[in-house]
């Protein structure tokens, strides 16, 4: 995909400000109003030492003529926009991270609910570690863009114009060369910096989510890893992605130490050029000796906002890396479009016509055809790979198929409303996902509110409960991550119960007793034929054994059904 330019990561993420506009505007006004404090600090402070040298007054004209001002009188006025200037600069910063948090929770809520709707089509076989890094650390670093970079780049500006203005009245080549140092520091610097290091920044980002992705499976793996002796391999591969890792940091560190050392020069240029012009200026009687003081210190103390900006950039390649991995999460389009506002649908019965579908160029079911009659159990046997799951998938509608159709009551699933379809259906997968939570939140997922007393239902259906009741703590015994203090079979049969629970008249179960032996696969298919008299259950398996309880048996070899 195309990389965005800087401009237009930072425009769209501008654009994210809009329901803080208002908050964005008095930050702006208390952070140019603090810098003007802080600038006339130092104007004062210069106008108090052309008092003392000159030993003349110090006169404001007003209305009624010239207010003479003391030194008692200068340094109060000092020591109030002393106190001004940390009131705020306070203000300001309050102001900014309030938009910055704010918006940091409204952009994590959209970024999960995109991945919600790219799941599981665009999210299958995708790098895990790296969703999580977009999630968290991306995310975390835009809070640097909307704290630290929107505010600042205004205020600098309007500072910057301020200044032009003042310093211009004492000479209009004095103002000339003011908006030139600004517009150095300020935005020929930071673009510089920016154009050096913006793949840098990104390549950093992508490589931290891969180490993410690399920590995870880890530790995921480590019973894995132990048992086979690849501790110390996996060790070495850690370190030498932490190693690489650094040394990318160490790249945008020293380029961060480039463009300080490389503003400061500026800075210090500009200000000996305006020294020196100030000086030819008074040489010349073009302004006077206090015009020369005064302008010169006001260019060498104004440049507190363009600094800011220019020390942006260096944060501000990484900041921008992660703004685009997060805008590209936000802007891909689903695999899958949900439906809505169609006209609500009774489940009676599914079909399948002449149905095709490919991963990639790898052909998975051709032509197949196959009836789901309301009220019967359907088996669908085969080797693994012939597409059992994959015709599930469909019947789901995580993908859509190339060719055929995939209907329910007589409707393409694609003219059916998405919560409509999840609601008919019940979808037990091979590997059931557990929650780090209690069994009976786990069953519970299957239906939101469920009561304790329908979840025991369900588990008595699933044959469960009575193994439930020997943990010592009953239903509220906790599962573990990925449920890892249960056994698979004992994970599958919760997986079971979580269907039966969402009680949906179309059951679709992958694979339900490969985790079990024969006994406990039994007792499973028991359940199945008492507790689903008047459903339509497909029941996928490589088992002959688990055939036994299907009305019919349709066999599935290299995509065909027979």
């Amino acid at each position: 995909m195309e990389r965005r330019s800087g401009i237009k990561v930072m425009a769209q993420l501008v654009g994210l400000v809009k329901p803080l506009v208002h908050v964005m505007a008095a930050a702006i006004f208390l952070g140019v109003t603090g810098y003007l404090c802080a600038i006339f600090l130092t104007i004062l402070a210069g106008n108090g030492l052309i008092h003392v040298i000159l030993q003349k007054g110090l006169a404001v004209e007003t209305k009624s003529g010239l207010w003479e001002l003391s030194i008692p009188v200068l340094a109060g006025c000092m020591a109030v926009l002393a106190v001004f200037r940390g009131i705020l600069h306070y203000g300001e910063q309050a102001c900014n991270h309030f938009i910055a948090f704010k918006l940091l929770a409204i952009i994590r809520h959209r970024v999960f609910a995109a991945l919600r709707k790219l799941t599981p089509a665009k999210l299958e076989g995708r790098d895990k570690g790296n969703l999580i890094s977009i999630l968290t650390s991306d995310i975390e670093l835009l809070e640097v863009f909307y704290a630290h970079t929107i505010s600042p780049i205004v205020i600098a500006v309007l500072t910057s114009l301020i200044m032009v203005f003042y310093i211009g009245t004492y000479h209009a080549m004095a103002g000339i060369l003011a908006a030139a140092a600004y517009i150095t520091v300020g935005l020929a610097l930071p673009l510089w910096n920016g154009k050096r290091g913006g793949r840098l920044g990104m390549k950093f980002r992508n490589e931290f989510g891969d180490l993410n992705s690399f920590v995870l499976d880890s530790l995921r793996g480590l019973e894995e890893t132990i048992q086979y002796g690849q501790g110390q391999q996996r060790s070495c591969e850690m370190e030498a992605r932490s190693r690489e890792l650094g040394k990318l940091q160490s790249r945008l560190s020293g380029m961060e130490g480039t463009l300080r050392a490389v503003t400061d020069l500026t800075i210090l240029f500009f200000s000996f050029a305006m020294l020196f012009l100030m000086v030819f200026l008074y040489q010349h009687g073009m302004v006077g000796f206090d015009g020369a003081v005064v302008g010169t210190i006001a260019m060498m103390g104004s440049f507190g906002p363009t600094v800011a900006l220019s020390s942006l950039s260096n944060n501000l390649n990484q900041t921008l890396a992660s703004g685009e991995r997060v805008l590209s999460v936000l802007e891909e389009s689903p695999q899958v479009e949900e439906v809505s506002n169609r006209a609500e649908l009774i489940f009676d019965g599914a079909q399948c016509r002449h149905v095709s579908f490919s991963y990639g160029e790898e052909k998975i079911l051709d032509q197949v055809s196959l009836e789901f009659p309301r009220g019967s159990i359907l088996g669908i046997h085969g080797k693994s790979g012939s597409g059992k799951s994959t015709l599930l998938k469909l019947l789901m509608r995580f993908w859509d198929p190339q060719a055929g159709q995939v209907a329910i009551s007589g409707r393409d699933v694609k003219e059916i409303n998405t919560s409509n379809l999840r609601d008919m259906e019940g979808y037990v997968t091979q590997e059931t996902y557990l929650f780090h939570d209690s069994i009976a939140f786990n069953i519970g997922l299957g239906k939101p509110g469920a009561s304790r007393e329908e979840i025991v239902e369900a588990a008595q259906k699933a044959s469960i409960h009575q193994w439930i009741q020997s943990l010592p703590m009953g239903y509220d015994t906790p599962v573990g991550e990925l449920g890892d203090t249960l056994s698979g079979g004992e994970r599958q049969r919760i997986g079971v119960a979580r269907a039966f629970l969402h009680d949906a008249p179309f059951l679709l179960l992958d694979e339900p007793t490969s985790n079990l032996d024969s006994l406990n696969e039994g007792i499973i298919l028991k359940s199945l034929r008492e507790a689903c008299a008047e459903k339509t259950v497909v029941l996928v398996s490589h088992r002959e054994s688990t055939m036994n309880i299907a009305n019919v048996v349709y066999r599935m070899e290299n995509g065909r059904n027979s």
